[in-house]
């Protein structure tokens, strides 16, 4: 596939196209399930899906939410949408029923399509406590919710909720021509994904992109990795963020390649699907990458054939790196960075990159995305070497925020440049490093302390295993810095040791004044830390309420 190929393609064309030109070679494989569709058998199963969608009265630009696991309906649904026009809502499978409730409401979902659940979860049940008074007739409380279809087994608890297979027999009421007429009039530039975002720094904003968004950029993903169609490429990733639905699933298709898809991540589960179905490329954030090679059963496996893949999400300690290259083999991994207001992808490593760019930065800018790094004290542009917040723009950027024009306003400024709340430097090679977000920026006393600067200092500790650093609340500074420290396994260490390693090597207001240290930190579904939990957790277990405005009993 050539980037003129991709050119005004719908997500719906694009499984078209892939299909006439490659009928036979595998499209999804699920190697735990026994399930293996080629392009043919899977475009069918997608344009039945459609039909079956355009029964339940969907027009373009109505909203149906996906909510659950990576199973195979969940794929089928993306590019059902994607044929006959309806924005596909992703949801949080962490979700419960009131911020359920919130994103259904705050879409305009119109069909809803769910899993029996997760970890205990019953989702049919949370759905029951969100929208209790659905019925037949739909839910007056979500007036736009007309039809729930639940994805694989489970108990619909008595409420009109028909499985996924009974909805694909309504394909029956609509024609093959119908679809393909619906088809040819949508517009690339049309929204046909909703990602709301993934609540870092609270409350959740739906993010509108269109096909032209998430196609090209897709297609620039596999091309910085060389991807083809002889390649495998294994998602334990989530669907419901960009990293599954665009890095990994339109990654795959726009090259042609076979999705492999995990439903839950499970360490032991991925090296099985890498395993068995010899695949040549790996997705995940650092962690997914460490558990896989510290599982008890890694040698069991065999992963030579792991060529490349994507690390993305937080940066990846070099040693990680080392044993992603030198044990698993994926020596062509590469690094991406992004936004789901950005597509997500706006700058990556490529296969060529030495190890060290690939730990110490995220890449160069993707083709045809423009980048600005703007100072955040004088607002002019930063020079090589020096911090600035990250601008883009490009082709690459959302529609804005769902029935939020001010928010879109804030995040989108009147030259069409997003400023993506990052602090980057670039090299003299255009090398981007991720410094830090403005919003973490801590303030003590007038001072500008950048929380990314303390944690790398601190990683260099040899009993330090990972490291969080973020702003508590001070009555006479504004604010102090504390550090969320996990220790390596078999290590003990103490407030007072820390605090000493960083005598004489940081500037003393550096230094944090308070330390907690963690088993686990507070992370989104799609594996970013929420610092804004670890300052919350801070200001009650070290007694900051007073100086945080919190009113105390």
């Amino acid at each position: 596939m050539r980037p003129e190929d991709i050119d005004g393609l719908t997500v719906g064309s694009l499984l078209s196209l892939v299909a006439e030109r490659r009928p036979d070679d595998d499209a999804l494989v699920y190697a735990d399930r026994g399930l293996r569709y080629s392009y043919k058998e899977f475009n069918e199963r997608v344009e039945k899906c459609a039909r079956a969608l355009m029964a339940l009265g969907l027009k373009p630009g109505d909203k149906v939410s996906v909510w659950g696991q990576n199973v195979p309906e969940w794929v089928t649904l993306q590019f059902a949408t994607g044929k006959m026009g309806a924005v596909l809502v992703t949801v949080n499978p962490a979700y419960r029923a009131s911020e359920l409730k919130y994103v259904l409401e705050q879409s305009d979902t119109a069909a809803l399509f769910l899993t029996d659940g997760v970890k205990g979860a019953k989702f049919v049940e949370i759905f029951g406590k969100a929208a209790p008074d659905f019925g037949e007739d739909g839910s007056e409380e979500l007036p736009f919710l007309k039809d729930v279809v639940l994805m694989g087994e489970g108990d619909a608890m008595g409420l009109p909720i028909p499985s996924f297979e009974e909805f694909m027999e309504r394909s029956e009421e609509v024609s093959e021509e119908e679809l393909a007429e619906r088809l040819v009039s949508l517009d690339s530039e049309d929204v046909i994904n909703m990602q709301y975002t993934s609540g870092t720094t609270g409350f959740p904003k739906g993010v509108q992109l269109t096909h032209t968004n998430i196609v090209r950029n897709g297609f620039q993903i596999g091309e910085c990795m060389k991807l083809g169609s002889e390649d495998r490429v294994c998602i334990p990733v989530p669907f419901f963020h960009c990293f599954g639905c665009v890095l990994g699933v339109l990654n795959a298709v726009t090259h042609e390649a076979t999705m492999v898809p995990v439903e839950t991540f499970d360490a032991e589960k991925v090296l099985q699907a890498v395993h068995k179905e010899k695949a040549t490329a790996l997705l995940g954030v650092p962690t997914m990458f460490i558990a896989e090679l510290e599982h008890p059963d890694f040698e069991k496996y065999d992963t030579s054939s792991l060529r490349t893949g994507i690390m993305a999400g937080s940066p990846c300690p070099i040693e990680v790196m080392k044993k992603v290259v030198d044990e698993m083999g994926a020596d062509e991994i590469t690094i991406c960075y992004g936004l789901t207001e950005s597509s997500p992808v706006i700058t990556q490593t490529t296969t060529d990159d030495p190890i060290e760019k690939k730990v110490s930065t995220v890449g160069k800018v993707h083709p045809n995305v423009e980048v600005r790094l703007v100072s955040v004290e004088t607002g002019e542009d930063a020079k090589v070497g020096e911090q600035g917040e990250l601008w883009t723009r490009g082709y690459h950027v959302m529609r804005g925020y769902y029935k939020m024009e001010d928010k879109t306003r804030e995040a989108i400024d009147e030259d069409g440049w997003l400023h993506s709340g990052d602090l980057a430097e670039m090299d003299e090679d255009g090398y981007i490093k991720i410094t830090g977000r403005a919003k973490d920026m801590i303030i003590r006393g007038g001072e500008n302390i950048y929380p990314r600067e303390i944690e790398e200092f601190l990683y260099t500790h040899p009993k330090i295993s990972d490291v969080q650093v973020y702003g508590v609340p001070d009555e006479k500074y504004g604010e102090q810095v504390a550090a969320a420290v996990k220790v390596r396994s078999d290590e003990k260490l103490t407030a007072e040791e820390i605090k000493e390693f960083c005598e004489g090597e940081i500037s003393r207001y550096k230094i944090p004044r308070y330390i907690d240290f963690v088993e686990e930190y507070p992370m989104t579904a799609s594996g970013k830390i929420q610092k804004y939990k670890l300052r919350e957790s801070a200001v009650e277990k070290f007694g900051l309420e007073k100086a945080a405005g919190v009113e105390t009993a």
